[in-house]
């Protein structure tokens, strides 16, 4: 038999081994918990800025249903275009802005009902000179949007092209639905993308193009006969004095016999993208919405959460 004070000590040595065990477990219990806390929390200040993210969208819908009732044209001075200043919400902070999207060139005019458009595609292959870019762009994303699979034009681009990738797909044969497409169709990279992304929209409509708020290089590029320099003497006009209506406009064009079509350009705009941003504690959301004003109360057409 082993002595008394050996087993003493073996079960000292055992009862502080269990004490020991037991205090790096409750460690690791609270650890955890507080890992858990921290993550619920997360979540709450996750959810909690996504609300107020979509309630921005709404905020934008209401500003421009009340500029509706208020004003039969759409310009740069309206109040509507000033960014919302950060406004301080319990434990964080809101901001967004509205941009019109009627005074860009819409890059689905390039194919109606279906049939590539040459006229559009003439006026988009304008743009893309203006601008620095391989005209031929315009042929392929026409080809990448018609409703068949073979190429229109020299340099085109359809199925037989993506189907030989290393990662092969077939072309959308659809209109676009959000800028970011254009980088899976053939010659647009990023560098193209973001020199044409303050000219170009992607609007689910033929619309006519708001004169308040087109570039210079737009309307260089839609105006038959019209020079880039003229058409930026035309936006300088419209700064302090936005064009009233379509009259308006026209009796400032130059006198050298610049032909349009008033029926493709308007001073009112019926799409506007609108952009949040949401902070709550260490979360932050950003909210991104095409919507469409008809008159009432705004609806979204597309829109993404982050």
């Amino acid at each position: 038999m082993k002595p008394v004070h050996h087993q003493r000590g073996v079960a000292i040595i055992m009862v502080l081994l269990i004490v020991a065990l037991a205090t790096v477990l409750a460690s690791h219990l609270a650890q955890q918990q507080q890992l858990w806390q921290r993550q619920v929390e997360n979540q709450f200040d996750r959810a909690q800025a996504r609300r107020l993210g979509i309630a921005g969208i709404d905020w934008a819908r209401a500003v421009l249903a009340d500029d509706a009732r208020a004003t039969s044209s759409d310009h740069a001075g309206e109040m509507w275009t000033l960014h919302l200043p950060a406004m301080p919400v319990d434990n964080g902070e809101v901001t967004g802005v509205i941009e019109d999207r009627q005074g860009l060139f819409n890059l689905n005019n390039l194919v109606r009902n279906g049939v590539s458009s040459a006229p559009d595609i003439a006026q988009f292959q304008r743009l893309l000179g203006l601008l620095g870019l391989d005209g031929g762009l315009a042929v392929v994303l026409a080809d990448w949007m018609d409703a068949d699979s073979e190429t229109q034009y020299p340099g085109g681009a359809e199925d037989a092209y993506y189907l030989s990738l290393p990662q092969p797909y077939l072309s959308a044969n659809s209109p676009l639905v959000e800028l970011g497409e254009l980088s899976g169709i053939k010659g647009f990279d990023v560098h193209s993308i973001e020199r044409l992304r303050p000219f170009v929209s992607v609007l689910p409509l033929l619309l006519p193009i708001n004169v308040n708020f087109a570039p210079a290089e737009v309307l260089a590029a839609v105006i038959p006969d019209m020079s880039l320099s003229d058409a930026r003497t035309l936006v300088q006009q419209r700064r302090g004095k936005p064009y009233k209506n379509m009259i308006d406009f026209q009796q400032h064009l130059p006198r050298n016999g610049t032909q349009m079509n008033s029926q493709d350009f308007s001073v009112r705009s019926d799409f506007f993208w609108v952009t949040g941003r949401a902070r709550v504690a260490n979360s932050q959301v950003t909210t991104q919405a095409l919507l469409q004003r008809t008159g009432g109360w705004p609806t979204v057409v597309w829109q993404n959460i982050q």
